[in-house]
């Protein structure tokens, strides 16, 4: 990864004038501009994410991240596709993430000061406020992703950084969230961003985790119509035809062990559909070796 990008607190993300990438430059008004974004969109070749000159961070962006992520055409970096997805993730999602968010909320009560790493468009940072909880922010690469965060939820701290280099003090924070993150990582990253976790949490500081289940991944079409309905087939369909190039590698991995090795006790680990929801907790000894 590189080592010339920390979390930056000192932009005003809601306020600043971010470059347009080239999705930005295409002429909306023309016809033909929608269906050209369509293709590409629902075709299967995936281009490498272009960043525009003068782009915040844009040096300490980890490569891996710079991917065409959802079929979104240059991933999360444009003005355009990224709030347009930051605005519909939870249609497409069919109504399920205020109850995963909510979830997570209710894990983390009574923490003071929050960290919502990953944090997309704001949403899971925005619930995690709105249910009480005095300070939280918000940290992700994107400048776009975390523009729409802070237009849209003023009251939460939002700042550039990376999931696995925060640039958060160490045991600064009650707890941490992560929403649909863990997956869109090469599992190498899974345990810098683990080891990342515990440096900044209290002792006995939780984190709580939702992601992808791999029921919908793992199950056959038969037995996910048996178990969940059309809901099933339907989140089945989703994890089959979106660009997730780490999922299968996330759904492989020993979450609980990696968990384990790295200083957590877990506290809850449910599947069900579409969603993985984990809670663990910091202990206060050292992380036990791998």
């Amino acid at each position: 990864m590189s080592e010339g990008f920390s979390a930056d607190s000192t932009i005003d993300w809601a306020a600043v004038e971010l470059p347009d990438a080239w999705p930005d430059r295409l002429d909306w008004k023309h016809p033909l501009t929608g269906l050209r974004l369509m293709r590409q969109a629902l075709g299967r070749s995936r281009a490498r994410v272009q960043l525009p000159d003068g782009l915040p961070g844009a040096d300490g962006i980890a490569k891996y991240i710079l991917q065409e992520f959802h079929n979104l055409p240059n991933g999360n970096y444009s003005k355009r596709i990224s709030a347009g997805y930051a605005r519909g993730f939870d249609r497409v999602m069919i109504g399920s993430m205020a109850g995963g968010r909510a979830r997570i909320a209710q894990a983390l009560a009574g923490a003071r000061q929050v960290v919502d790493l990953g944090c997309g468009g704001g949403h899971t940072a925005a619930a995690l406020k709105a249910s009480g909880i005095p300070e939280v922010i918000g940290i992700d690469p994107s400048p776009y992703l975390l523009q729409f965060a802070a237009k849209t939820y003023p009251d939460v701290r939002w700042r550039q950084g990376l999931a696995e280099r925060t640039g958060l003090p160490d045991a600064s924070v009650d707890a941490v969230a992560m929403c649909f993150l863990l997956h869109e990582v090469p599992p190498r990253y899974l345990l810098q961003i683990l080891a990342e976790v515990r440096r900044i949490l209290r002792p006995g500081g939780r984190l709580a985790v939702l992601e992808p289940s791999p029921e919908q991944w793992h199950l056959s079409v038969w037995r996910v119509f048996r178990r969940y309905g059309w809901r099933g087939l339907y989140f089945k369909w989703l994890s089959q035809r979106a660009f997730e190039p780490f999922l299968e590698p996330w759904h492989k991995q020993d979450f609980g062990t990696r968990l384990a090795e790295h200083g957590f006790r877990v506290e809850s680990d449910d599947s069900g559909c579409p969603f993985r929801f984990v809670l663990a907790v910091r202990d206060d000894g050292p992380p036990a070796s791998p």
